[in-house]
């Protein structure tokens, strides 16, 4: 398997249409972990879609995989780039089951911030997090996003306008 970047047992590569089976099959299994955070595209019209998005100039797609095995561990979205003096993004997020609690997000995650800032010239990152979303919030401590303030009714989510955190990291200064 050919990975962009890699650390560890872990791997990020970009999402393939054979992917498909492998990656509905965990967001399905994944399901209880996610509600009400967010929803996996768990269909085969819902994965198509997600690809399709994937192919968009304004986003970036990647899944975290175990490199032992091969198996997809989670993924990772940057959507709404804009390049220009801002060049930024919104990063989501996610692990599946039974990798969440096993760093491998974390460290999948390390590592598309990595090439969002080395190979996509990003500046800065922004991951929008509900307040009662404690893993995701330790990720984002853990990789040094700095929470820089809060939006009610912010993102609909679940059937609703859901409350969300604002946490942002920006690329390490350069010696240029």
């Amino acid at each position: 398997m050919r990975y962009l970047r890699t650390a560890g047992a872990v791997g990020i590569r970009r999402p393939r249409p054979t992917d498909d089976a492998e990656f509905i099959a965990a967001a399905r299994r994944s399901r209880e972990l996610h509600h009400p955070w967010l929803a996996a595209p768990d269909t085969p019209e819902a994965f198509a879609a997600y690809l399709a998005k994937a192919r968009r100039r304004d986003q970036q797609s990647f899944l975290i995989c175990d490199r032992p095995s091969g198996h997809l561990a989670g993924y990772v979205n940057i959507s709404g780039i804009i390049m220009g003096p801002l060049r930024g993004g919104f990063m989501g997020y996610a692990a599946f089951l039974p990798y969440a609690g096993t760093g491998h997000a974390s460290t999948g995650i390390g590592l598309v911030l990595a090439h969002a800032f080395d190979t996509l010239g990003l500046h800065r990152v922004e991951a929008n997090i509900q307040p009662g979303n404690e893993p995701s919030r330790r990720v984002a401590r853990r990789l040094g996003f700095r929470q820089e303030g809060y939006s009610p009714d912010y993102l609909f989510i679940d059937g609703a306008w859901r409350d969300h955190e604002r946490w942002a990291i920006t690329a390490p200064a350069s010696d240029g």
